[in-house]
């Protein structure tokens, strides 16, 4: 089917173009669905100096295009849309787009964040007009004028370093005592080493006034309460980001704040669906993070079909009854076993098989059939379980189960 692929990957950042590259080169058919800019944040990003091996730097647009060529050159499919809504229950996962819809044995969700907006009075009405969440989609507008910049983390430190190419002056609006900033130490160093840049401490914004156009701010002293009026041009805010996670909502277990979390192999709650980049929990979100991210998710996604596959042929679609042992060789007591539960499945040849499963490698199914305890064995009829002896297995307990066959 035209519309059907191994891998479809939500996003095309950098988490979703190197899970692309990852899933086409290992021969998936991999489809890679966005509704905005390939590249994602990344691609706005005028200048990068920490990927790893550009040391000299290396602007976001390059980086994320040569991403994006990469996974061509692979054979990876690439869709300009929006998707409105998914169905990750079951085997086949359905991704509905605003112009189709599309099937895949696994999905990768890289749909990243969005800019946090501060609620502040005038804020909505002027964003746009003056209310900005990117220096590098907006500077040049402010060629030679004042802008303000609340924030005082990475992001809005190196955003604000960026604004000085272009403004005459850039005021930081700093929550804490003064010295004292969330960015890293090299960051703060530059910030402070430039003649353009001020800072206001102890302060955060009151209000965005205007008419039609930014034009000044009320900013109020958390200590004294005091709100004094500044003459701007531009408001510029980095007060952290949202996930986009609310097509999911409901779908995949979210943490408190939205994002999703993912263990090691970026598995989310849902069998054969990952999440990538900055939508999941994780500790630091950077492109390099969100291009590991991708590649593990591609490398555990291609091993889940497998896997899934393997099961659903020796197992699930079998019309003969199918002994399943769940065991793993660092179990000393399932290893014991072993000869025990192939003796049972020999002697019972003519009605039932024996399929083994190593829980160290694939705690998935084990997972998903509730197996808790090793060694265990599961009696497998029509797909469905009607059967299962645990613990310390006996040839009483197995030949239980041959009567079920």
């Amino acid at each position: 089917m035209a519309n059907s692929y191994d891998l479809i990957v939500i996003g095309a950042g950098p988490g979703g173009l190197a899970a692309g590259i990852y899933a086409s080169r290992s021969k998936l058919n991999t489809l890679v669905i966005e509704k905005g800019v390939v590249g994602g944040q990344a691609a706005t990003t005028e200048e990068m100096e920490n990927y790893p091996g550009f040391y000299l730097g290396v602007t976001g647009p390059q980086l994320t295009g040569h991403m994006h060529k990469h996974a061509e050159h692979f054979g990876c499919n690439f869709l300009k849309d929006e998707v409105v809504d998914l169905d990750l229950t079951g085997y086949e996962k359905v991704v509905v787009t605003k112009n189709g819809r599309y099937t895949a044995k696994a999905v990768v969700i890289a749909t990243g964040a969005e800019p946090r907006f501060l609620g502040v009075k005038g804020e909505k009405e002027l964003k746009g007009k003056g209310v900005s969440y990117c220096a590098t989609c907006d500077a040049d507008f402010y060629e030679d004028l004042d802008v303000v910049v609340l924030g005082n983390g990475d992001a809005a430190i190196e955003e604000a370093i960026y604004l000085t190419r272009f403004a005459a002056k850039v005021t930081i609006i700093v929550i804490h005592d003064e010295g004292v900033m969330d960015a890293t130490k090299v960051i703060q160093e530059r910030a402070y080493k430039n003649d353009k840049i001020e800072f206001i401490w102890n302060s955060t914004l009151e209000e965005i006034k205007g008419d039609g156009i930014v034009e000044n701010v009320a900013i109020k002293n958390i200590k004294t309460g005091k709100v004094t009026d500044l003459e701007t041009n531009g408001v510029f805010i980095f007060v952290g980001t949202v996930p986009r996670t609310e097509l999911i909502k409901g779908k995949v277990e979210l943490d408190q704040r939205g994002y999703i979390p993912a263990n090691e192999l970026m598995e989310t709650t849902v069998d054969g669906v990952y999440a990538v980049g900055d939508v999941r929990t994780k500790y630091l979100r950077q492109v390099v993070t969100a291009a590991a991210d991708g590649a593990i998710a591609a490398v555990a996604a291609e091993k889940y079909m497998q896997e899934e596959e393997n099961f659903k042929s020796e197992v699930l679609d079998k019309a003969k009854a199918i002994a399943v042992m769940f065991w793993s060789p660092f179990h000393q007591g399932s290893l014991e076993m072993v000869p025990l539960v192939e003796k049972f499945a020999s002697r019972h040849s003519e009605k039932l098989d024996m399929v083994k499963i190593d829980t160290y490698r694939n705690q998935r199914i084990a997972r998903r059939y509730d197996v808790k305890e090793m060694p265990s064995v599961l009696l497998f009829k029509g797909g469905e379980v009607v059967g299962r002896v645990t613990g310390d297995l006996t040839s009483e307990k197995l030949e239980k189960l041959a009567t079920l066959a």
